[in-house]
């Protein structure tokens, strides 16, 4: 079955906005995991940081299953992503931070992107890089030595947005197939695959149907159910559609 990874910055995001110690991603993230998340996302931005650093120790010292650490390339991140020795990193452009989730472009930043992921490896730590669903930028990520990518789910989530006759069936299936073709050269090129950004209850199916697709990641629509049925129960109905939509290995 395809893992589920929970991405707590929603939930850092509201106890920022107020400056209160609630509600508390550490304790999320322990009720995510005991509901059967197997990877805890978390964004460690350069500026207006949700997530803390005091967030990221506590998870360090709490989570049982991965912690990946989401992060930009900028040298002062990826020192402190080496100190604090998360199970994975994901690289992301500096643009994520202002809420898009389109991919970091490998072609244009490999000779940096090749500095990092050595570092990482040589801590063994799991290096990832978050990109769009591009042949090339996958052929790229494995050349400069990552060993798993996070493919951005942003215009299939775009065009699954609009419903009945409005819907463009056309450009749906076209974001599919990109995602598809993507997950399958990065499965033989030997790297993990995730999917994240944008996805939903409503739209998530076609892609865990995908061969080849090991790990979804969801933040902002778990979060959203969590407020009205609680993190356990927003995590299961995940693992439902998980295990219902899964294509065996």
């Amino acid at each position: 079955m395809i893992e589920l990874g929970v991405t707590l910055d929603a939930i850092a995001y509201l106890r920022e906005s107020r400056k209160s110690p609630k509600p508390d991603p550490v304790f999320a993230a322990y009720l995510a995991e005991q509901a059967g998340a197997r990877a805890i996302n978390v964004q460690l931005r350069s500026e207006k940081p949700h997530i803390q650093e005091r967030d990221l120790n506590h998870l360090r010292e709490t989570v049982n299953v991965e912690l990946n650490l989401v992060t930009s390339t900028r040298q002062e991140m990826a020192r402190y992503a080496l100190n604090a020795k998360p199970g994975r990193v994901t690289f992301v452009p500096e643009r994520l931070e202002n809420a898009s989730g389109g991919g970091l472009d490998v072609l244009l930043n490999s000779a940096q992107l090749k500095e990092r992921v050595r570092e990482l490896r040589e801590s063994s730590i799991l290096p990832a890089i978050h990109i769009d669903p591009s042949i090339d930028q996958v052929k790229a990520a494995h050349q400069v030595g990552a060993l798993a990518v996070d493919l951005s789910a942003e215009h299939y989530s775009k065009v699954t947005e609009s419903v009945g006759m409005a819907r463009n069936e056309d450009a749906v299936e076209r974001e599919i197939s990109r995602l598809a073709d993507c997950a399958r050269l990065a499965e033989k090129l030997g790297l993990h695959v995730a999917v994240s950004h944008g996805l939903s209850l409503d739209n998530a199916a076609r892609v865990c149907a995908l061969p080849g697709v090991r790990r979804l990641g969801v933040g902002h629509d778990l979060v959203a159910r969590a407020v009205m049925v609680g993190i356990e129960r927003a995590v299961s109905d995940w693992l439902h559609l998980l295990e219902r939509e899964s294509k065996p290995s």
